[in-house]
């Protein structure tokens, strides 16, 4: 058997059935082999290798399961590092398998060589080089091991193309349940959590703010039980975004930098912070030295280099969120904050007021971000996967859309890599083929993987696609407008014909301009049976607030 085979029958083992690629000539082996088991293993062909690992990206985050990915030596493998980095942050688990030259040509400088490993190390969970046809069935275990254990993440796996020609007498896979000196998941610790229960007891104020950490150990439900015998307000960062219903009492919105007003305002007032698997990142903070000072902090999380890294927790939690939230909710006392989450919807009236009255119900001529997105809620019945990219209409996106189900958000959310949503709409459509899945994009962001219009059509994904277009760089513009007097250098964008390009590929395409059209196009988008592109010509110097502008306190939020 060759150690291509010998690649193949490991994932086949690992309950592998998908994977998203780019061939090549280090990695010709191993499709060679492929196209043999094209029954048990179903191959995307994408246009770019970023946007097969941004596919991997989006399927591993609508279904929890691991993202896998062929890209060939040299050019073919730095293509991924973007995405791989992207899933390092955003803590998405992917195996990437990429191709090398022969083991005799290393370090010669040959065709297409490239030491993936050392680049690739900084931005991922592990990385090896099998250099031995031997090796494979040990590494590719570890790799799904790491991949998925733990904090999640991306693991790279570069196979020399001598170990994929090479044979061995007998095949034997054993999968990795555990390895010397990785403790993915720690003990929790029960003395903390007696101790972080005593503090929530006697809390006057309490806030939750919970991330993706929730989603990713599934614990949906235990933090809704938490929620409910607490009677605790409870805000999402971007990636928490649809852990909790919108329409559940306890939420009361998003936090950062876009964020709503009252979840923003509400961190600097009350008198214990308990976070939930999320990491304290700058754009959630502000201004660290003057982020929730009046407050005890209780951090939950699963990651001990989190801890304490930004925000100084009074008790820290270690371990799976799941697990400490099943622990913890016989130690809490039932509770009722009525007055103080009366607070919040006082701020949520302003906000309404100066903000989202005019962004989704507008009486100007203009079409609003914000209100293509709540029709998109409206002719949905709120239980469609959005996938957004990033800039304004990425904000508007987490703002507005509203959510039932976990798992209904996705986004680039650490790295803010634009060109994300085209190809990860499309990962995330194969992997729940049974939801409506709307990508959520800007002209800029869809120019950099438009390519992959061509993956839709090759393999009939249904997936929609809306184009959000203010022909600028809107977010860089916004910025432009409010901190540099207006300068629109590079960030005016001449666009070419969407909807020809989209027709190109043979994928129905509306173009919408005026209100009167709107509403009648989302329904046919979405009772589409296939793959829908829908244009929305929206104002162009529109601006996204609340804002926290950068520096400033959470409590300093912007609402215009």
């Amino acid at each position: 058997m060759t150690g291509a085979e010998v690649l193949i029958k490991c994932l086949l083992a690992e309950g592998i059935d998908l994977a998203f690629g780019y061939p090549g000539g280090a990695i010709m082996p191993v499709y060679d082999e492929l196209y043999k088991y094209q029954n048990q293993l179903k191959h995307i062909l994408t246009r770019h290798e970023q946007g097969a690992i941004h596919a991997a990206q989006g399927y591993a985050r609508a279904t929890g399961k691991v993202g896998v990915v062929f890209a060939t030596s040299g050019p073919g493998a730095t293509n991924i590092i973007t995405g791989i980095a992207d899933a390092q942050i955003d803590s998405t688990p992917l195996v990437c398998i990429t191709g090398q030259v022969a083991k005799h040509l290393l370090g010669t400088d040959a065709f297409q060589e490239t030491d993936i490993i050392g680049i690739s190390t900084p931005v991922t969970k592990w990385n090896f080089q099998i250099t031995e046809v031997e090796e494979i069935p040990e590494a590719i275990a570890k790799a799904f091991y790491i991949a998925r254990s733990g904090r999640p993440g991306p693991v790279l796996i570069d196979i020399v193309k001598s170990a994929q020609f090479d044979q061995v007498a007998q095949f034997d896979y054993k999968k990795c349940t555990r390895m010397r000196s990785y403790n993915p998941v720690p003990e929790i610790d029960d003395s903390k959590l007696a101790e972080a229960a005593q503090i929530i007891n006697q809390a006057q104020r309490p806030y939750v703010v919970f991330g993706q950490g929730i989603i990713l150990g599934q614990a949906e439900n235990e933090l809704k039980s938490f929620l409910e015998k607490t009677d605790i307000p409870a805000a999402a960062t971007i990636l928490g975004l649809s852990a909790l219903p919108t329409e559940h009492p306890n939420y009361v919105g998003m936090v950062g930098m876009h964020g709503n007003y009252a979840p923003n305002v509400m961190t600097n007032t009350c008198d214990v912070l308990i976070a939930l698997g999320m990491r304290f990142d700058d754009r959630v903070t502000g201004d660290l030295s003057r982020y929730a000072k009046q407050a005890k902090v209780l951090h939950f999380d699963i990651d001990p280099a989190e801890i304490n890294k930004n925000v100084k927790a009074d008790v820290a939690i270690l371990g799976n969120v799941k697990e400490a939230l099943q622990k913890i909710l016989p130690l809490v006392e039932q509770k009722k904050h009525t007055t103080w989450r009366e607070e919040f919807k006082k701020y949520d009236k302003e906000e309404y007021d100066s903000v989202i009255k005019n962004e989704l119900y507008p009486e100007k001529e203009g079409l609003t971000m914000g209100e293509v997105l709540e029709l998109i809620n409206k002719c949905s019945n709120h239980e469609a996967v959005i996938v957004s990219d990033v800039g304004q209409h990425q904000m508007m996106a987490c703002r507005y859309a509203k959510f039932k189900n976990s798992r209904s958000k996705i986004t680039s959310g650490g790295l803010g890599t634009m060109g994300f949503a085209l190809p990860a709409a499309i990962g995330a459509k194969i992997g729940v083929p049974e939801k409506q899945v709307v990508a959520v994009i800007g002209d800029g962001g869809f120019q950099m993987t438009i390519q992959e219009l061509g993956t839709i059509f090759q393999s009939q994904i249904p997936v929609k696609i809306v184009v959000l277009n203010n022909e600028f760089l809107g977010m860089v513009r916004q910025w432009q407008e409010l901190f540099f007097d207006r300068r629109y250098a590079s960030t005016e964008m001449i666009n070419p014909d969407f909807i020809k390009i989209a027709e190109g590929y043979h994928i129905q395409s509306r173009l919408v301009t005026k209100r009167s059209d709107l509403e009648e196009a989302v329904k046919e988008m979405l009772n589409s049976d296939k793959a829908y592109f829908l244009e929305v010509r929206v104002e162009k110097e529109n601006n996204v607030f609340p804002m926290v502008p950068t520096g400033a306190s959470v409590s300093e939020v912007r609402l215009k």
